[in-house]
């Protein structure tokens, strides 16, 4: 099943996504279960949030998957959810 992963950041939290960055795209190329991954960008062209597309078993795997992501060990998001998603195109 696919699976959206919408994450906000916490206001004013850029400088802990930079320093975790790494650490996070290192997890998404390995965990073999990311289909498609980028960050929202602000007005003023920052990053300031994620949109994962995870392909899993379980809606419980994405949510382990979420949870051990190094963004969110580091706290850097204001919220997360996690939506069942049908790719048409």
């Amino acid at each position: 099943m696919l699976v959206a992963l919408i994450a906000l950041d916490k206001p004013d939290h850029l400088d802990v996504r930079k320093a975790n960055r790494d650490a996070h795209i290192a997890y998404l190329k390995t965990t073999g279960v990311v289909s498609q991954a980028g960050p929202f960008i602000d007005a003023e062209g920052n990053m300031c949030g994620s949109l994962v597309i995870l392909d899993v078993d379980t809606l419980q795997d994405a949510e382990n998957w979420a949870a051990q992501d190094p963004y969110a060990q580091a706290g850097l998001f204001a919220s997360v959810t996690l939506r069942p998603w049908n790719k048409v195109i």
